[in-house]
């Protein structure tokens, strides 16, 4: 049995696929939910370590177009990032240099209660490199091999004036 180029770049997406996964699934985070009223805000802290790319998460089960503020502080209390949400669901990320507690304010800018849960942590990006390698490697094989195939498919036309 001869195996193509093409599986073989098919597996190696798919083994660099669930490489990532199982990376991020490691990560150190830090999952809490909340009911802010008007104008309140909620700290959480998680502590990182080297330099990497950390990420937040918000989810709002009753979400009807409320509105929340984000802030992003470093180990000094200096805001490295903030971000105004108006979605059920954000996904943010932040870049971190130094180690220490880093924190995340959310403060309620809308008029309702809001229902809120919240992940927080470290992508852990410098291990990911590998298998996104392998995923890149694996991709361009299998489009090198498609576009191979393709060049060499050839479609047989029927007259076009058949009576």
């Amino acid at each position: 049995m001869k195996i193509s180029p093409f599986k073989i770049g098919l597996v190696l997406v798919i083994i660099g696929m669930v490489g990532v996964s199982l990376v991020f699934n490691e990560t150190e985070k830090t999952h809490d939910s909340v009911l802010l009223k008007e104008s309140n805000s909620f700290k959480i802290k998680s502590e990182f370590t080297g330099s990497d790319i950390g990420y937040y998460k918000f989810y709002m089960p009753e979400f009807s177009g409320e509105e929340i503020f984000v802030q992003i502080l470093d180990t000094k209390d200096n805001i490295i990032q903030e971000q105004k949400v108006q979605t059920k669901m954000s996904v943010g990320y932040f870049d971190f240099s130094e180690n220490g507690i880093y924190t995340l304010k959310v403060t309620n800018i809308s008029k309702n209660l809001i229902n809120l849960q919240i992940e927080f942590g470290n992508t852990n990006s410098q291990k990911m490199f590998p298998t996104g390698i392998m995923i890149l490697v694996g991709a361009l094989l299998m489009i090198i091999m498609s576009y191979f195939k393709i060049k060499n498919y050839k479609i047989e036309h029927p007259e076009e004036n058949i009576s």
